[in-house]
C-alpha cells in the first residue's frame, strides 16, 4: 500500500517526495475533489494524507468518505505554518467527550 498527498502549498509536497510520497497540490474545491477520488479509485492507496486546509474546504465530503469506507484511511496533517485546531484540541475533546475539566 501506499501513500498519498494533497497539499494546499507546494513545501509540504517537496518534503513529502523526499519520504517517496506521491501527491498533488490543489488550491480550489473541485481539485482536491478530483484528487481525493483519484487516490481513493487507486487500489494501491492505503493512505491519503491531506492538509487542514483542504480538509475544511471539502469537510462533508472527506467525512462522508471517512464513514462509508475503511480504505483508505484519510489523515489531516498541518501544513507548513502549523496547526489550525489550537493548542488545546486534545483538552477541549476530552472535556467535550466525558466532561472532565483537566
Amino acid at each position: 500500500m501506499k501513500l498519498f498527498l494533497i497539499s494546499d502549498n507546494v513545501d509540504t509536497l517537496v518534503g513529502m517526495r523526499l519520504a517517496g510520497v506521491k501527491g498533488v497540490v490543489a488550491h480550489e474545491r473541485e481539485e482536491v475533489l478530483d484528487a481525493l477520488k483519484a487516490a481513493a479509485d487507486d487500489r494501491e492507496t492505503g493512505i491519503i494524507v491531506i492538509t487542514e486546509k483542504l480538509s475544511q474546504l471539502v469537510g462533508e465530503e472527506l467525512n462522508a468518505m471517512k464513514l462509508k469506507t475503511s480504505l483508505p484511511l484519510i489523515v489531516e496533517i498541518p501544513d507548513r505554518h502549523g496547526s489550525r485546531k489550537g493548542v488545546d484540541r486534545i483538552t477541549r475533546y476530552i472535556r467535550e467527550a466525558i466532561g472532565l475539566e483537566i
